[in-house]
């Protein structure tokens, strides 16, 4: 018995050691682009084999309604798709956003969606100006004194973090980052975050995640074996603006300042935001996309760095894609490829 007790208090204590948060990943057939559309704000998909050549899925078009799912303004900006963390399902954040129709650069929500098949979506709407009460954790400090105000809530992602603890005693809950910005109590967008449960439907009230003195936005997080930090890609629009990163030894920070020589720098003063890191199959070093946004026409790129996530060279132009923009990329299984070209087929049109 005392044998039994202590391999069990082994195997825990191996378990407990790599509870890192991380994103599941799976697949080794091909890659998923879920971006908006630089055409219209909505969500578009494009398939690839080899992370670089992509074909439009839907001609480019939206794979869902952008209406129906953006309750605020009709528009879904920015998607980051991720697997559930217990490979049952599909999830997708997207800045509720309409451009077009509001004339301004403002906005006030996300929307948290849900999927059993990346086809058919569910989701819910958070506009943060309705203050504590949208959010489940009422007895949490705020942020701010007036939500109502808040004035701009941009380009959410999502982490799995199994070491969260909900106040019931659950385990585990999706980080959800964003940069907020309440234009009548602070100076410049900041990085926040939120807890969402494993139904997707709850969130947090807002935490501030860092604040470096100056405008931050666009953060995507990856967890990397090779030095066992969290790593952030981030656009810097003080100091020097640009696409830097940032290293924490958790989740939630402290995060350091931004790595000042060593960021993207071959795009010299062109303005560059949105990055998303991802990882060939069978590669353990990382490729970069960001969209080069000061050139007529706009570059959707795609640049290598190591496998600690540093060292940025050789940018090229994604292949394939109708109106690139902000978005992500996820690596997907033969099953996941097919059933995605079935649901949403690509009409070739014979020109004369």
């Amino acid at each position: 018995m005392t044998m039994m007790k202590s391999t069990l208090l082994t195997v825990a204590l191996m378990l407990s050691a790599g509870l890192q948060a991380q994103n599941l990943q799976k697949g080794t057939y091909g890659y998923l682009y879920c971006h908006m559309s630089d055409r219209g704000e909505y969500t578009a998909y494009a398939l690839s084999r080899d992370g670089y050549h992509y074909e439009d899925l839907n001609n480019g078009d939206a794979v869902f309604n952008p209406v129906e799912h953006a309750r605020i303004e009709g528009g879904t900006r920015d998607a980051y798709i991720t697997r559930m963390h217990n490979g049952k399902g599909y999830l997708m954040v997207t800045t509720d956003m309409c451009v077009r129709k509001s004339g301004k650069w403002d906005n006030y929500g996300i929307d948290l969606l849900r999927s059993k098949d990346m086809v058919t979506w569910e989701s819910v709407t958070f506009d943060f100006r309705k203050g504590p009460s949208i959010f489940c954790d009422p007895e949490s400090p705020d942020p701010y004194r007036n939500y109502s105000t808040i004035n701009r809530v941009w380009a959410p992602q999502i982490f799995w973090d199994p070491a969260y603890v909900w106040k019931d005693g659950r385990k585990g809950g999706y980080m959800i980052y964003y940069s907020l910005w309440n234009r009548e109590e602070e100076k410049y967008d900041r990085m926040y975050y939120s807890y969402a449960d494993e139904s997707f439907t709850q969130l947090t009230k807002p935490r501030l995640l860092f604040d470096w003195g100056y405008a931050t936005i666009d953060a995507d997080i990856n967890y990397l074996k090779s030095d066992g930090k969290y790593h952030m890609l981030i656009k810097k629009e003080g100091g020097k603006p640009g696409i830097y990163t940032a290293t924490a030894a958790h989740l939630t920070g402290p995060w350091s300042e931004p790595v000042e020589n060593d960021y993207v720098n071959f795009e010299g003063n062109k303005k560059c935001e949105g990055s998303s890191a991802f990882q060939l199959i069978g590669d353990n070093t990382w490729r970069v996309a960001y969209i080069e946004y000061s050139s007529k026409p706009k570059h959707y790129r795609i640049c290598k760095a190591d496998e600690h996530l540093r060292n940025f060279n050789s940018p090229v132009d994604i292949q394939g894609v109708t109106g690139p923009q902000h978005g992500s990329f996820m690596r997907i299984t033969k099953k996941e490829y097919k059933r995605l070209k079935k649901a949403f087929p690509t009409i070739i049109h014979n020109r004369q």
